[in-house]
């Protein structure tokens, strides 16, 4: 089998997605950056409501000396560096300040998993790169809004048939990977193959992250489709690690690809005791089989989730315990069907407490402070909407 990463990464490395802001058109460079992968070969949407997504157009660079001034080949929307690393960016005020090239850790086997956001770009941008032992690094510059457009399908609305009871009024709208345009391509090999086939695990807990960038999003599509790049295809995961995201407005997002039907985290598959099986993720390192991961966007160490945010968590999290059986107010003794390392944790848990609970899986402080402190309400919450169904 051709590895992807062999192809694309050459000497390989982790690496971070840093979300610039909604760039400008990309401007002409003498070397085309649309990539091997572009997702220009949608399918046409045919359900109403469908719309349109530009397609995700790159430019790599590299390998780059410490200190060396770049000038973009393209205006990005996100950087890929491989890490660990630092990057701060020039704009038209000046050199701003230098940034980690990653968001919150994913343990010790996926430091880095999600973006830190830099400043907003204000047009034509440079930017340096550093790592402290001074290894050259690579980059891939991303632009997700300039690329060719391409169609996608419609949002769904509400994410699964609720039923009309208490706490079941918030009813989040839904994105499946066509409604937020994932390029399928990014789950293959250049032979063909998949990169990471889909496994299926029962469910023993779910788990709470933030995506960590500083900085506002003006469009969580865009972003998202910058975090999928970089774990499917710079990280080699295969896909994006997260099974569901949510955005400040309460939308929903399907994340990592199940099967092709409309019900995403579930595939076809039953376990002995009746409750579906997950598709596999990659959001905590170590211990991921059986472990749904939520991603919220943003960063909530000093801000506060929004509201309308925290509302679809609410009723996410009762929609996956319900259809689990598992208890929002308990605690799971977790075992990894695949390796056997094991935890003791809330079944709803924060990615900070696998640490507290195994140190093997490395230390975080997602989903931040203001997130992580609303977790025991939150559990209050998802209990009562359980109840309610």
């Amino acid at each position: 089998m051709v590895s992807r990463r062999s192809v694309l990464r050459g000497a390989g490395g982790l690496a971070a997605a840093l979300p610039l802001s909604a760039a400008p058109a990309a401007r002409a460079s003498a070397s085309p950056a649309t990539p091997p992968h572009a997702d220009d070969t949608a399918t046409p949407a045919t359900t109403g409501g469908a719309g349109t997504v530009a397609a995700t157009v790159r430019a790599a660079r590299g390998p780059l000396g410490g200190g060396q001034v770049i000038t973009p080949e393209l205006t990005p929307t996100h950087l890929v560096v491989s890490g660990p690393a630092q990057v701060r960016l020039r704009t038209a005020d000046g050199w701003q300040p230098w940034r980690p090239a990653s968001g919150c850790p994913g343990g010790p086997d996926h430091p880095g998993a999600e973006p830190r956001a830099l400043v907003p770009a204000a047009g034509a941008v440079e930017y340096q790169v550093r790592r402290s032992d001074g290894a050259p690094v690579e980059v891939t510059e991303l632009n997700t809004v300039a690329g060719p457009v391409r169609a996608t399908a419609a949002p769904v609305a509400p994410l699964l048939p609720l039923p009309r009871a208490a706490g079941c009024a918030w009813r989040p709208r839904y994105l499946s990977r066509a409604a937020w345009g994932a390029d399928e391509s990014y789950r293959y090999n250049p032979d063909g193959t998949l990169d990471t086939p889909p496994a299926f695990y029962g469910v023993q807990t779910l788990t709470v992250h933030h995506s960590g960038e500083d900085d506002p999003e003006p469009d969580p599509i865009a972003h998202i489709r910058g975090i999928y790049y970089n774990q499917a295809v710079a990280m080699d995961w295969g896909d994006i690690g997260y099974q569901l995201l949510i955005d400040a407005d309460g939308r929903v997002y399907e994340g990592t690809y199940s099967d092709p039907d409309r019900i995403p985290v579930f595939g076809p598959q039953r376990g002995p005791d009746g409750h579906p099986l997950m598709v596999n993720g990659a959001h905590v390192g170590g211990f991921n089989a059986g472990n749904i991961g939520i991603c919220l966007l943003g960063n909530y160490m000093v801000t506060p989730p929004s509201a309308a945010s925290l509302r679809s968590l609410t009723v996410v999290l009762a929609l996956l315990a319900s259809a689990t059986g598992l208890d929002p107010l308990g605690t799971t003794r977790y075992v990894n069907p695949v390796s056997g390392a094991t935890a003791t944790i809330a079944t709803i848990a924060g990615h900070q407490d696998w640490h507290t609970a195994n140190p093997a899986a490395g230390a975080t402080l997602c989903p931040g402070d203001q997130l992580y402190a609303r977790l025991p309400q939150l559990r209050q919450r998802v209990a009562a909407v359980v109840r309610a169904f």
